[in-house]
């Protein structure tokens, strides 16, 4: 990609990301964005849709850097959650007001879409690389995977919208206690 384009899409990202974690997508313009980003509106549409489309762009552009997909996941006690699982809800965490935005109210189902697509990948591939996690189920990949995305982004929901909001590890031992209980049956 070109440099000039790669900075701009930065730019943009940026600034989608500061705006939505005060406010609903629904509340901001593109002009918001681009003033924020200091770029022009032609700039924005060469490179993105909507608003919308740059959010979940932001939203997959943090969430590759977070995953570290290509890394399995390590059980290494069966009573506690994996360390990436709590890393996971950290992210989730570091960024509660911008996701309170995405999953609430006011959200775009399109960027609801994406980051639910995404986290069944992450998922999946976690999976696919983790034998320990594998020997918990007999079930097909792909089952496997939706199931454990849907229920992890269901407690992500449910936890994002307590106030005050629990810590990252307590969100974690809720998933990892569901997916165990789920295994064990």
């Amino acid at each position: 990609m070109d440099p000039r384009a790669a900075h701009t899409q930065t730019l943009l990202r940026t600034a989608i990301v500061a705006l939505a974690s005060d406010r609903p997508i629904t509340d901001i313009t593109v002009k918001d964005i681009i003033e924020l980003a200091g770029v022009n509106r032609s700039s924005f549409y060469q490179h993105f849709e909507s608003r919308e489309e740059l959010l979940a762009a932001a939203l997959e552009h943090i969430e590759t850097e977070m995953a570290r997909a290509d890394e399995p996941v390590v059980i290494t006690d069966p009573t506690r959650p994996p360390a990436e699982l709590v890393r996971f809800m950290h992210h989730f965490a570091d960024h509660a007001g911008l996701y309170r935005g995405v999953f609430g109210p006011h959200g775009s189902a399109l960027v609801v879409a994406r980051v639910r697509a995404r986290i069944l990948a992450l998922v999946r591939a976690g999976i696919l690389l983790s034998p320990e996690y594998r020997r918990l189920t007999d079930l097909p990949v792909d089952i496997e995977a939706a199931g454990t995305s849907g229920a992890l982004l269901g407690v992500i929901e449910a936890w994002l919208a307590q106030d005050p909001l629990p810590a990252p590890e307590t969100a974690a031992n809720w998933m990892w206690s569901f997916l165990t209980r789920m295994h064990s049956q």
